[in-house]
C-alpha cells in the first residue's frame, strides 16, 4: 500500500509540467485559467443533471444521465490534474484519472449504442403536439357524446313521461267525449218535455208553480244546451291536446318507419302553444304554416320532434328577445325597427330532387327576428356552445339536433342568417333511408 502511494504521488526523476512553459507567467496561467474554468463548467453539469432527474422521474434512460455525470466528472478532474502537474510531476496519478475517464467513457459509449435505437423511436415535439390535438379533440367528443347520451336519456324519459300522462288522461277524456252526446240528446229530450209539459198544463200545482218561481226556468232552457256545446268543445280540445302529446313522444315508434311528417310539426306547436300567446310587450307570435304535398317520410319520428321543438324554440326566443326591454328608448334602432313587425315564424315543406340524389324533404323554418351574425353561425352546432345567459340555455339544442339530421338520417341541417333579416333553418333528409349509400360506399367513391 505503501509502495502504492508512493508511485501514485511521488515525483523523484520527473519534472513538472511548467518547465514545458519555460515557466512563462502569462502561458502558465492561460493554461490554469482555462482548466480551472473547464473543470468549473464540468463540474456543474452533473449537479444540474441530478437536478432533472431527481424532478423528472419519469424520463426515460434517465441512468443514462448518471453515466453522463460520472464521465463529465471524471473530465473535470483530469483537467485539475492538469492544473497539478504544473507545479507537481504526479504522472502516475494523473495517468490513473485519465485511465478511469476512458473506463467511465467507454463504458457509457458502449451502453449509448443500444439506445440510440429506442431514442430515435421517441416521438418528436411535433408528433407529441399532433398526439396531444388529438386527446383534446377526443376528450372534447367524449364530453359532447356523454353530454348528449344525458339529454337522450332525459328525451326519453321525458317522452315516457309524457306519453304515460297522456295516456292516462286519454281514458277519462274519452270517458267524457264519449257520454257528452248521450247528455246533450238526454237534456234536450227532459227540455222538450218540459216545454210540453208547460203547453199543456198552463196551471200547475201550488208546489210546482213555488219552485218554477224560485228557479230561472227560463234561463235554464237557452244556457243549458250553450253550457253542453262547451263542454263538448272543451273535450274536444283536450283529445286534440293528448294526441299531440302521445304523437310528440313516439315511445312506440323507436324504429325508423314512415310517418306525417305535419303530424310532428303540428304537435310540436300545439305543445309550444302557450309559448306563441301575447306575453308583456310581446304581441301573439303569428305562425304560417305553407305544407307541400308530401308522402310518409321514413324516420325516427320522435328524434325529428326534438329537432322542430329545439328549433321552433330557439325562434320563439329570438323573437321574444325583441321584446325583452323594457322602455322603448332603451331599444337600439335594429331593435325598434323588428318592434314595429309582428313576430311571425313561417313553416314551409316540400318535396326536392337535388341532382344525382333520390328525393328529398326540406322543412323550412324560418323568423323575422334579430337573426345570427356570421361570426356566430360557425359555433351553433357546437356542444355547450350558447348566446343565451346563464340558466336559459344549455347549448344542447342544435348540437344534438344536427347529429339527429347528419348522422341519424344522413340529411343536412344549414342555417341562413343575417343580423336583422331573421333566420332560417333548412332540414333537408332523404324520403326513403333505403336509398341513403353507406358510409363506407360513400367514402371509397370520393377515394377511387
Amino acid at each position: 500500500m505503501t509502495n502504492l502511494m508512493h508511485t501514485l504521488f511521488g515525483s523523484q526523476g520527473y519534472i513538472p509540467h511548467g518547465h514545458c512553459y519555460l515557466w512563462q507567467p502569462w502561458l502558465v496561467w492561460l493554461h490554469v485559467a482555462s482548466n480551472a474554468a473547464i473543470a468549473l463548467a464540468y463540474f456543474s453539469i452533473p449537479a444540474l443533471l441530478l437536478y432533472f432527474i431527481a424532478k423528472r422521474r419519469d424520463v426515460p434512460f434517465n441512468w443514462m444521465f448518471v453515466l453522463f455525470g460520472a464521465f463529465i466528472i471524471a473530465c473535470g478532474i483530469g483537467h485539475l490534474m492538469d492544473i497539478w502537474t504544473i507545479w507537481h510531476p504526479n504522472y502516475w496519478l494523473s495517468g490513473v484519472v485519465k485511465a478511469f475517464t476512458a473506463i467511465i467513457s467507454i463504458y457509457t459509449a458502449i451502453e449509448l449504442v443500444p439506445l440510440i435505437p429506442q431514442a430515435l423511436a421517441l416521438p418528436s415535439p411535433a408528433k407529441l403536439e399532433a398526439a396531444n390535438r388529438e386527446l383534446e379533440r377526443a376528450l372534447r367528443e367524449l364530453q359532447s357524446t356523454q353530454s348528449r347520451l344525458i339529454q337522450a336519456e332525459k328525451l326519453s324519459n321525458l317522452g315516457q313521461l309524457v306519453s304515460g300522462i297522456a295516456h292516462e288522461i286519454n281514458n277519462p277524456v274519452n270517458f267524457i267525449y264519449g257520454n257528452i252526446n248521450h247528455v246533450s240528446s238526454y237534456t234536450q229530450e227532459l227540455l222538450n218535455l218540459l216545454a210540453l209539459y208547460r203547453e199543456t198544463v198552463p196551471q200547475p200545482a201550488p208546489a210546482v208553480a213555488e219552485v218554477l218561481a224560485e228557479s230561472d226556468l227560463e234561463f235554464i232552457e237557452g244556457d243549458l244546451p250553450k253550457t253542453l256545446s262547451s263542454m263538448q268543445i272543451g273535450a274536444d280540445r283536450i283529445r286534440q291536446i293528448v294526441l299531440s302529446l302521445r304523437n310528440f313522444s313516439r315511445v312506440d315508434e323507436a324504429e325508423m318507419k314512415p310517418v306525417n311528417l305535419h303530424d310532428g310539426i303540428d304537435s310540436t306547436l300545439m305543445i309550444l302553444q302557450h309559448r306563441l300567446k301575447p306575453k308583456g310587450d310581446r304581441p301573439c307570435i303569428q305562425v304560417v304554416r305553407e305544407y307541400g304535398d308530401l308522402p310518409k317520410v321514413e324516420c325516427y319520428a320522435g328524434q325529428l320532434n326534438q329537432v322542430f321543438m329545439n328549433i321552433l324554440s330557439n325562434a320563439i326566443d329570438a323573437l321574444e328577445e325583441v321584446y325583452e326591454t323594457h322602455q322603448a328608448n332603451q331599444s337600439s334602432t335594429l331593435e325598434r325597427t323588428l318592434q314595429d313587425k309582428a313576430p311571425v315564424i313561417k313553416i314551409c315543406t316540400r318535396l326536392i330532387e337535388p341532382d344525382n340524389a333520390a328525393k328529398q324533404v326540406e322543412i323550412c323554418i324560418a323568423d323575422n327576428g334579430p337573426g345570427i351574425p356570421k361570426a356566430v353561425q360557425a359555433q351553433i352546432y357546437e356542444a355547450f356552445y350558447t348566446t343565451k345567459p346563464l340558466g336559459k340555455g344549455t347549448g344542447l339544442g342544435l348540437a344534438i339536433s344536427h347529429q339527429i339530421v347528419t348522422e341519424k338520417h344522413r340529411g343536412q341541417l344549414i342555417c341562413q342568417s343575417d343580423t336583422g333579416q331573421g333566420t332560417t333553418f333548412l332540414i333537408q333528409i332523404p324520403l326513403r333511408q333505403s336509398f341513403v349509400a353507406p358510409e363506407s360506399t360513400r367514402t371509397a367513391a370520393r377515394n377511387p
